[in-house]
């Protein structure tokens, strides 16, 4: 039974329910039934029901997730009252929310903070596995079966250098975590400094140089207009051979078909370098595509941020935004719209 009372701002869940019942378990939806006057066992990814259409219509404060519909200029002028979108997951670009409302009529925040450990973690397991080589050696163990293998100069993590392109949210993590494994770290991002690359506890280097010099590469960088296809065929071919190239942030930085080209090699042998790809462009990738077939190549079908268990911290998170804007408190996550061109 909804509290009639008017005290509390009217709310709205936008995003598939199955994604509620992981963002929003019992007691989040509990506990944001406190702060607004919401049925939280509603959520809505089409807007133009009767019940949503006028849930819509009385909404001041919308909370999204994967599955809500584009919040553009029709969806907008049939919520007057709305004043704040929290999105319970990390981009908030897929919106659709016209620029012109941001911050003049709209508070935006995102729970990209939330979602940035899972994919710092998910990255660091992967350098350390892809260090070891072992995602070409277990592909080897089914095809060989089991081996001794000789030892190697090039297989294990001591003395690697690990190049982090772009000190992101997730990137800064990610340097964070790498740092007591003992690799010297390098960090290319034309936003920072020398000095706040040293506090990350990393060099800070041109693009070209931090490929050119390091054992594994991870890209934490945004997928903006200037760096599409970042790493292109050019810059792949600046990586030394053996080195692995680690892509959690967006399919689109690497030029897909340059990548086939370097990891694939003739029959028989493995190409010049190796890759982990969590996302790739296409995504997902066709049926039989080469990406999948090439023994040193590891693709997962994009579940380096918040999954399973994991997601409740973004409902958290999201809750926690409610109870800040409610009580007339900053949001951690809000978003600028001067910020939308440089983030992911």
């Amino acid at each position: 039974m909804l509290d009639p009372t008017p005290s509390r701002p009217h709310g709205l869940l936008a995003m598939h329910p199955d994604v509620a019942e992981g963002v929003l378990p019992a007691d989040l939806r509990a506990r944001l039934g406190s702060l607004l006057h919401i049925d939280p066992a509603l959520a809505f990814e089409d807007f133009d029901t009767p019940v949503a259409a006028s849930a819509l219509s009385r909404a001041e404060v919308l909370i999204s997730c994967w599955g809500c519909p584009p919040l553009d200029e029709d969806v907008l002028a049939r919520a007057p009252r709305l004043r704040a979108v929290i999105h319970a997951a990390g981009s908030v670009k897929g919106l659709g929310i016209p620029e012109d409302c941001w911050g003049r009529t709209l508070r935006v925040s995102s729970a990209a903070t939330a979602n940035a450990l899972p994919v710092a973690q998910y990255t660091l397991a992967a350098i350390l596995m892809a260090g070891k080589r072992s995602f070409g050696l277990a592909s080897t163990y089914r095809t060989d079966g089991f081996r001794t293998y000789p030892a190697s100069t090039d297989t294990g993590n001591t003395d690697r250098t690990v190049g982090v392109v772009g000190a992101s949210r997730i990137g800064r993590i990610v340097l964070e975590l790498l740092r007591p494994h003992g690799f010297r770290l390098l960090v290319a991002d034309p936003y920072l400094s020398a000095a706040e690359a040293h506090g990350l506890g990393a060099e800070l280097t041109e693009l070209d140089a931090l490929l050119t010099r390091s054992d594994i590469v991870t890209l934490h960088a945004p997928l903006l207009p200037g760096t599409h296809r970042l790493i292109d065929d050019r810059r792949l071919g600046l990586l030394r051979d053996g080195a692995v190239l680690v892509n959690t942030a967006r399919g689109e930085l690497v030029d897909t078909d340059a990548l086939v080209r370097h990891c694939a090699g003739h029959p028989g042998r493995t190409g010049r370098i190796d890759a982990v790809l969590d996302v790739t462009d296409p995504e997902p990738l066709p049926a039989g595509h080469d990406l999948f077939s090439l023994p040193n190549v590891f693709v997962t079908p994009h579940i380096a941020g918040a999954l399973g268990r994991e997601l409740r911290t973004l409902g958290t998170f999201a809750v926690d935004e409610v109870e800040r804007f409610v009580q007339g408190r900053p949001m951690r996550g809000e978003v600028a719209v001067d910020d939308l061109s440089s983030i992911a």
